[in-house]
């Protein structure tokens, strides 16, 4: 039997060729290192990581995988781009990180293989790159034990998240490469609650990221209006 492997090319492609920009503070991954100690404190809140078995899924050149290493857990990255997950590994080499360790493999590959076996599961800024997200949610909810966590961040298919999101980050303030994000790909968070319901996560917080262009800081918030943040668990 084959199965088809649940990634666009394209994005993969995209993602590769800026690959060894991941660890630049200055390039288009940017963002992601300005946001990434408030996406970490907020996980780390709910579920401290300390000692813990974590699961980042889509990692790229592992911004958020390291840093939980560094918190003290017991990290493991998967990606499916070879360029973006030999930058992760060469940085926790230069970097000496303890405790992270990376491969490529599927989300649904590992779930067919390794259920239940990370206390906590992240999935950041991966879902509105694939073609079936609901998938990959699903996977998520196998992976992590009974009692585990899940967090997702992506972004929400409104109008104002096309005009900050693409117009405004993309096009405007060139804070991201044109063409990063595809509006018919975004998710809402309706449609988010819906998959982690049917992969049988509770939700148990959600969270926006908002970006003030005036100060260049992040910060988060209510709103899920752009970019936004699920916390979701599996019951014991």
């Amino acid at each position: 039997m084959t199965t088809t492997l649940n990634a666009d090319p394209a994005e993969l492609a995209k993602f590769s060729e800026l690959a060894h920009r991941w660890w630049d503070l200055d390039s288009e991954f940017r963002p992601l290192h300005q946001i990434n100690p408030l996406r970490l404190d907020w996980i780390d809140k709910l579920s401290p990581i300390s000692g813990l078995r974590a699961l980042d899924v889509g990692c790229g050149g592992g911004i958020l995988a390291d840093s939980m290493a560094r918190k003290g857990a017991h990290v493991v990255g998967i990606d499916l781009s070879t360029k973006a997950l030999k930058v992760a590994q060469l940085h926790a080499l230069e970097a000496q990180t303890p405790n992270v360790a990376y491969r490529e493999v599927s989300a649904e590959a590992l779930a067919a293989e390794a259920p239940g076996a990370f206390d906590v599961v992240t999935c950041m800024e991966m879902l509105e790159h694939v073609p079936d997200p609901a998938s990959v949610v699903q996977a998520c909810a196998t992976l992590v034990k009974p009692g585990g966590w899940v967090f997702f961040s992506t972004i929400n298919r409104s109008a104002k998240a096309f005009l900050y999101a693409i117009v405004g980050a993309e096009y405007l303030l060139k804070m991201l490469p044109q063409g990063t994000h595809e509006y018919a790909k975004m998710i809402r968070p309706s449609e988010l609650a819906a998959y982690c319901r049917r992969a049988g996560l509770d939700l148990q917080q959600t969270r926006g990221l908002e970006y003030n262009p005036l100060t260049q800081r992040y910060s988060l918030s209510a709103d899920t209006g752009v970019n936004y943040m699920f916390a979701s668990q599996r019951p014991a």
